[in-house]
């Protein structure tokens, strides 16, 4: 690629693996985020400390690029919806104004299966599965609002690809597997046993984000285009957290709750944490309950066909580099 690229929230998990490999293409790399990250300073990544809320922040922080990956994002099951919409919509808007200010050509954004969530299972839909009339989570809603912001670009000379990677896993996961391992004597399968979901190791998400803004240079049609990517092999999510609880020398999990048992107790912890403004998020929410008790994987045919995407590493591969990864994490500690 060789050019003068923005990764908002470079140092997170899926930014600072988009980071490491526009590097080895030989891109100038610089990173939007909150803080500082040491890792970054390592690489030779010019860093820039802002809040994707102030317009004026995000515009210097854009100036003199060819491209921006907009990976930042108020994540997370808890929060206000100031919060989320803040950075999630406002910060948006805010990148997809700079760009414009810039002239810069392409925006490749980083959404998310949930926009489509409507509490029910998912098993093999497209990207022609509609938003839903109701959402389950701010996260998600906002989310959606963004997509719906970054399509409506297509109309003018930004150029735009929406990506929707699953569960991320990989070495230096810092959200699924912390918080598995965080949780594990208080967790409970939800739900069927057998359900399925999408994950999508690291450098495969990575891979589908340069792969984006290379197709998108050379095919401009593709411009307001929505794509799913994932392992394309649906697993058990909890086959996954077991995964996850062995590599850190830790036991299954052990019983049981239904899908409405879970949503009932996760409405109970909402209103008791809304009652007492208590900022931490609960041990569990009525969006977690209603993702936790179903099936949700995609069909990836359309990345797979106009983006030349396959996902380069297996998930059994994936699974098998995380564990050395946390081997060796814990033999340093």
């Amino acid at each position: 690629m060789n050019e003068k690229v923005l990764v908002t929230g470079g140092g997170g998990f899926l930014g600072k693996a988009i980071v490491k490999k526009l590097l080895k293409k030989g891109c100038s790399v610089k990173s939007f985020s909150r803080n500082n990250y040491s890792d970054l300073d390592k690489l030779g990544v010019d860093q820039i400390q802002g809040d994707l809320r102030n317009l004026n922040q995000v515009k210097d922080a854009c100036n003199n690029c060819d491209i921006v990956f907009h990976v930042a994002a108020k994540p997370g099951l808890w929060g206000t919806w100031d919060e989320f919409f803040g950075v999630n919509v406002t910060g948006t808007k805010n990148i997809i104004t700079a760009c414009k200010q810039h002239k810069i050509s392409r925006l490749i954004y980083t959404s998310s299966p949930s926009v489509i969530f409507n509490g029910k299972d998912m098993e093999g839909v497209d990207e022609n599965t509609p938003y839903p009339e109701k959402f389950e989570g701010y996260y998600s809603e906002t989310k959606a609002m963004a997509e719906k912001i970054v399509v409506k670009e297509t109309a003018y000379d930004l150029k735009t690809i929406i990506l929707r990677p699953p569960f991320i896993f990989g070495p230096e996961d810092n959200h699924i597997m912390p918080s598995i391992i965080e949780r594990a004597k208080k967790l409970k399968k939800i739900g069927k046993v057998d359900d399925l979901v999408d994950f999508i190791y690291i450098d495969n998400a990575a891979d589908a984000h340069i792969l984006a803004a290379e197709k998108l240079k050379s095919n401009s049609s593709l411009s307001g285009n929505i794509y799913f990517i994932s392992q394309d092999h649906p697993v058990s999510k909890w086959d996954m957290a077991d995964q996850y609880l062995a590599f850190a020398g830790l036991p299954s999990i052990k019983g049981r709750v239904s899908g409405s048992t879970a949503y009932y107790v996760g409405a109970v912890f909402e209103l008791i944490y809304r009652i007492f403004r208590i900022k931490n998020a609960p041990p569990i929410t009525r969006f977690a309950a209603k993702e936790a008790a179903t099936s949700h994987w995609f069909n990836i045919s359309k990345a797979k066909k106009e983006l030349g995407y396959v996902p380069k590493v297996s998930i059994e591969e994936g699974l098998e580099k995380l564990k050395k990864w946390f081997e060796k994490q814990n033999a340093e500690t």
